[in-house]
């Protein structure tokens, strides 16, 4: 029957000299063989479902119809029953059957089904069918259920989750994505992740991210790529445990290496003050710094020319490659300046390209007004500070030339309390909320008594 010696001492009847004296016994046992259930297979239905051998005459022949008018072969029963005895228990298993109907609308065979199910595991049909709904409200089709089940057959399996409330289990799943995103892990990263071990996640609660951050003593950055390399290091981190430093990976001393090695190239003088200020000011790896000096090369520039805008401005540096490649390119075509206009201003590059655009476009509609000095240089009306650049291109008073600018701009002025407004390069508080390139005609005015912009032709706001 397939059971070793210490497995059958405990279920012999002990009130019978011999087997053969069962009736019951040995009538459902010649059922089965008679049904296609192998014989060395009988000890395992007897050890998991002892009560299919107590039924009476014709009740397990009549269990095991019930499965073939639900549409079941009886090849398929016989292999299933003994994977799973408890389906030849009480009546036919209404959630076994559903199953079954929804891994086959997914495309699975009952051939397939059967290698699903392993003779070594138990099966609980109501929970296996509560958690498939689940995967259905989470967005699962048919199709990618079975695809799901197929790739990870242990999913079927009883044993197969952690002892842990379904509330609980959702709510660790749930503060661990929280986590992930906190320490800026990238969303295909996290996916992957919970694709491959989200009944690990599932099965532990993680300390706040703030307490792992500082226990951890490392960057976000760090903390992602250890995740990576081993999950499993999360269940160091739960609630209720000591946190350990992770351990020094030696990239910061591997990237301050490649930044003085940079630095060196370029004729800085080795701990010189212009050597310390230039370390200090970049932000970034060591590995990023060559590249950035080439986007500025290939961008036309000259290479003793690029040393030394470095040497003047080393923040430019700070920007990525993109980023260069994006400012060059609006200086150029945008601006309608020479590339060689850097050397002489390598701080354009730490500005924003809505500070140079405003600050030129106001310039320009001045210039044509007659009402500033037309010849100013390009560095002078990006990099003068808002104090500076309103005495020299406003009448004295900036907001009204501000409002005149807009006005003439067809820009159109929406009144909203204490909002933040950015005209120029220059900050101001107004009762304004500007929505530019809208060609709306309208009418703007100060307010004499509290200087907050307003429609001419709608009430005092104070």
């Amino acid at each position: 029957m397939g059971l070793k010696p210490q497995e059958y001492c405990t279920l012999l009847p002990r009130d019978l000299m011999y087997l053969s004296d069962d009736d019951f016994l040995l009538e459902n046992y010649h059922v089965m063989c008679n049904y296609g259930i192998a014989r060395n297979k009988m000890g395992k239905i007897y050890k998991e479902a002892t009560e299919v051998f107590r039924y009476d005459y014709g009740v397990l022949e009549l269990k095991l119809k019930a499965y073939e008018k639900l549409g079941l072969n009886s090849s398929f029963i016989a292999k299933v029953v003994v994977r799973s005895p408890d389906l030849l228990i009480g009546g036919a298993n209404i959630d076994f059957i559903k199953i079954l109907e929804l891994l086959r609308k997914g495309g699975l065979e009952y051939r397939r089904i059967e290698k699903l199910l392993s003779d070594k595991s138990t099966y609980n049909w109501s929970q296996l069918l509560s958690l498939l709904d689940l995967f259905g409200k989470a967005g699962y089709n048919d199709e990618q259920l079975s695809e799901l089940i197929s790739q990870r057959p242990w999913i079927l399996r009883e044993d197969s989750f952690p002892k842990v409330q379904v509330e609980k289990f959702v709510s660790n799943l749930r503060h661990c994505f929280l986590f992930l995103n906190e320490i800026n892990m990238e969303a295909y990263e996290i996916g992957k992740l919970f694709r491959s071990h989200p009944i690990f996640i599932g099965s532990f609660t993680l300390k706040k991210t703030n307490s792992l951050l500082s226990r951890l003593n490392a960057g976000k950055k760090r903390i992602c790529e250890v995740i990576q390399e081993n999950p499993e290091i999360m269940k160091k981190w739960v609630k209720g445990s000591k946190i350990e430093w992770l351990p020094d990976s030696g990239e910061e001393l591997r990237s301050q290496m490649l930044k003085t090695k940079f630095f060196l190239d370029l004729g800085f003088v080795e701990n010189s003050d212009e050597m310390k200020r230039a370390l200090k000011v970049f932000r970034g790896r060591g590995a990023e710094l060559q590249e950035r000096f080439d986007c500025l090369v290939i961008a036309g520039l000259d290479r003793k020319d690029v040393c030394e805008m470095i040497k003047v401005s080393p923040q430019i540096l700070n920007q990525k490659k993109e980023v260069i490649e994006m400012k060059i390119d609006f200086l150029i075509n945008d601006l309608g300046l020479p590339v060689s206009s850097l050397v002489r201003f390598p701080s354009y590059l730490s500005y924003t390209m809505q500070r140079a655009k405003l600050r030129l476009t106001m310039y320009n509609w001045l210039k044509e007004q007659g009402k500033v000095n037309p010849v100013l240089s390009f560095s002078t009306i990006v990099g003068c500070t808002d104090n500076v650049f309103l005495s020299h291109n406003t009448s004295g008073n900036g907001s009204q030339d501000l409002v005149l600018y807009l006005h003439a701009r067809q820009w159109k002025l929406h009144r909203r309390p204490r909002m933040r407004v950015l005209v120029a390069g220059m900050n101001y508080y107004c009762e304004a909320f500007i929505y530019p390139q809208e060609q709306v005609q309208t009418n703007a005015v100060i307010c004499t008594n509290c200087s907050s912009w307003m429609d001419a032709s709608g009430p005092s706001i104070c």
